[in-house]
């Protein structure tokens, strides 16, 4: 058997330890012979390969981002898109294929699957947004990046007696935000989840600078204010319908700043959170989901998604794991409101 790997949409750490876990599985248990796909759908849908063999996989367990590119490709916006795909599969000998990606990656595995590709997906995001599985591989090292950030503003925002707001990502669900705030000891989290009131923040910001110590506002890319409250700015969308969101980190340090007279700075940390090595939880996370991929392959198991319930690998329909985005329960959110202010 032929087996295509490809790995699409926003990179994250985490995704060679996948590649290089389905290659090493696959050759050495099966005799399975793998082709990389480059940047994404992209890679399938242009024919553009690359080899995939254990010397190409080695020592890429610790390196982020990923070798085989990626891309944020649309196939199924693209005329003809699929039939492409599936004649530079069958031009190529692919019999089966393994997309490591998060929601949009895997929506368009499902659709493939359901138009006669053999394919299985492995969860990637580090927004950890995906159904299905309880976390998803780079979701642990963004929120420790972000953790590392915060803790450094602490001393900076007290020395200079100042507010600091945080923007980590977060564009749906706000998990990043939740789990980097709350480990570093934020003083408000806002996610996309939960509109804020603009008047709570203030408070609970003036609370913290009567008790002689300098507020964190942690707040996900894109949570946004109850009506009317503030004007947020607004971007250009991407192949997928997703407005490319940025700015309410700097207008609610500019609101904080009006409002107390206090003064505030924003620090975006964008995509240092995907970047860099991956941690010891989504290394061996991935590794995990990757020897679980290629054994779905052998196992015909396709249309399906590996993915962690518990401390179990399991297989779950895609379906399952694309319908609806994985958020954030408002009973984890109260936990949080607790260290407000």
């Amino acid at each position: 058997m032929r087996v295509g790997v490809l790995t699409g949409g926003g990179d994250c750490p985490g995704l060679n330890a996948v590649i290089r876990a389905v290659v090493r599985k696959g050759i050495k248990d099966y005799g399975y012979e793998f082709i990389g796909f480059r940047d994404g759908w992209r890679g399938p849908l242009e024919g553009d390969t690359m080899p995939l063999d254990v010397s190409a996989v080695r020592g890429i367990l610790p390196r982020g981002g990923t070798i085989l590119g990626s891309s944020r490709t649309n196939l199924m916006k693209i005329e003809g898109g699929v039939e492409r795909v599936k004649d530079n599969m069958a031009g190529l000998g692919v019999d089966a294929l393994v997309a490591i990606g998060g929601e949009d990656t895997l929506g368009v595995a499902r659709q493939l699957h359901d138009r006669g590709v053999n394919v299985v997906g492995v969860p990637k995001t580090i927004d950890n947004d995906l159904n299905a599985t309880d976390y998803t591989f780079g979701f642990d090292t963004a929120v420790n990046i972000a953790v590392e950030a915060i803790d450094r503003l602490h001393t900076t925002a007290e020395s200079h007696h100042r507010a600091l707001v945080v923007e980590v990502m977060g564009r749906h669900a706000g998990w990043i935000a939740l789990h980097s705030g709350m480990a570093a000891g934020a003083n408000v989290i806002l996610i996309p989840e939960r509109p804020f009131d603009i008047d709570e923040v203030v408070a609970h910001v003036e609370s913290r600078f009567r008790t002689q110590y300098a507020p964190i506002i942690v707040v996900a890319e894109g949570a946004h204010p109850k009506e009317g409250q503030m004007e947020l700015q607004t971007g250009e969308k991407d192949s997928f319908g997703h407005v490319r969101l940025g700015g309410i980190g700097q207008n609610l340090a500019d609101e904080i700043e009006r409002r107390t007279g206090k003064e505030s700075r924003s620090v975006v940390l964008g995509h240092v959170q995907r970047g860099g090595t991956p941690s010891a939880f989504d290394r061996v996370l991935a590794t995990r989901l990757g020897v679980h991929a290629i054994e779905a392959v052998h196992d015909k198991a396709f249309g399906r998604m590996v993915g962690l319930q518990g401390t179990d690998i399991v297989r779950v329909d895609l379906a399952e794991a694309t319908d609806t985005l994985k958020t954030v329960p408002a009973e984890r959110y109260q936990e949080a409101e607790v260290f407000f202010g």
